[in-house]
C-alpha cells in the first residue's frame, strides 16, 4: 500500500469510476476499450496516479 504524504497528512485516496450506458446496450467495444485505457493512462501520468484494472 502506498501512501501518500502532505504537511500534516497521510492518506491514500480509492476511486472507483463507472461508466452507464442508456438502454443497456453495448456501448464499449474493443476498439473504444483500448483508447479509453490508453486515455486513462496518459492522464495518469500527468497526474501521478495507479490505474488499475
Amino acid at each position: 500500500m502506498l501512501l501518500d504524504t502532505n504537511v500534516h497528512l497521510v492518506f491514500l485516496l480509492n476511486y472507483h469510476l463507472i461508466l452507464v450506458s442508456k438502454y443497456r446496450r453495448k456501448v464499449f467495444d474493443a476498439a473504444v476499450s483500448s483508447r479509453a485505457k490508453e486515455i486513462f493512462d496518459r492522464i495518469a501520468l500527468h497526474y501521478k496516479v495507479v490505474v488499475s484494472s
